[in-house]
């Protein structure tokens, strides 16, 4: 006969094995998925657009941003990181990105949203490089599993540009 501990080893294994086929399931399950997000984001105001003392360029800005990210949520999501940036070119730099928002839906129902708000991050950039600039909006999204890997894309809205000269 067996011993305990050998039909115990046996049993963990087993039990073991079969956790990581239906993680694995899990995983493969959400490919399937297809989602269809939507978003808008809006610059309602430049509240300002100054040079700090040190000579580096700051803007404020009041945001509308809406989104519909539910098609994101399947059962096997946990939460959703979602956050704007702003991305530009400066002759130093060929691609800068400031994060101006962020927040983490928990669940499918707070994934349709409208929000007004300033930017929650400074938007600065180093040096004198922002007057005139022409940038992007972008709502990024990293939706976390509750098993298997995380995956990001995101929406990117075209067509802003800040002041020629400072407010």
């Amino acid at each position: 006969m067996h011993t305990f501990g050998y039909r115990a080893n046996a049993l963990v294994t087993f039990a073991v094995t079969i956790l990581a086929v239906m993680c694995a399931m899990a995983s493969v399950s959400d490919n399937f998925n297809t989602p269809a997000p939507t978003s808008e984001v809006k610059v309602l105001n430049i509240n300002w657009f100054q040079k700090q003392p040190h000579g580096n360029d700051e803007v404020s800005l009041t945001l509308n941003i809406s989104a519909d990210l539910q098609s994101l949520f399947t059962w096997n999501t946990k939460q959703v990181f979602v956050f704007v940036a702003a991305e530009y070119a400066t002759p130093e730099n060929a691609f800068n990105q400031v994060s101006l928002w962020d927040g983490i839906i928990p669940t499918k129902e707070h994934a349709k949203f409208w929000i007004h708000t300033t930017n929650k991050y400074r938007f600065i950039d180093q040096g004198s490089n922002l007057r005139g600039k022409e940038f992007n909006l972008t709502l990024h999204w990293h939706v976390m599993p509750k098993t298997g890997k995380m995956f990001a894309d995101k929406i990117v809205m075209t067509g802003y540009r800040l002041p020629e000269e400072y407010r």
